[in-house]
């Protein structure tokens, strides 16, 4: 699935204020709690925290895609933001990291989570998409450019 397949309006939020790696996965947790049902922010949090415990998901180039498989998840989800300070997230090329793409996928959704997490680092590893994520306005505008740009 595309970005724009698994993303909601209360799912995208732009500027965050947040200032640690975990304040990212709790805030990342709610947003996606709140655009599925029967999925406990809680667990969704801890899914992510230990899946970062097993090495960080920090891409590069300032992203982060924070992902685990959530037992009672019916269908992906995916929580996009950009943080209004980039904060440290143990990324591969040791830069602070501004972009975050959290993704939670059903317990037996293995190949989907695969093709999913390549989708996104595609997306993400192109510099003029970054760029318009990152200068999207507001809200709106974030969650407008990620339909539009998974759709290029």
């Amino acid at each position: 699935m595309q970005l724009g397949e698994l993303l909601t309006t209360s799912a995208t939020q732009q500027g965050a204020d947040v200032s640690s790696k975990k304040r990212v996965l709790e805030v990342a947790s709610e947003m996606l709690a709140s655009s599925i049902n029967g999925v406990d922010a809680d667990a969704i949090f801890s899914g992510l925290l230990n899946r970062e415990r097993l090495g960080s998901t920090g891409l590069g180039s300032g992203v982060g895609i924070p992902h685990c498989r959530i037992a009672g998840a019916d269908r992906p989800a995916a929580a996009l933001m950009t943080l209004a300070e980039p904060i440290d997230f143990d990324a591969i090329d040791s830069k602070p990291v501004d972009l975050i793409c959290a993704l939670i996928v059903p317990d037996d959704g293995d190949d989907e989570h695969l093709k999913t997490l390549a989708g996104l680092a595609e997306l993400f590893s192109n510099s003029e998409a970054l760029s318009e994520l990152r200068d999207s306005s507001d809200d709106k505008t974030l969650y407008d450019n990620a339909q539009r740009l998974s759709r290029v």
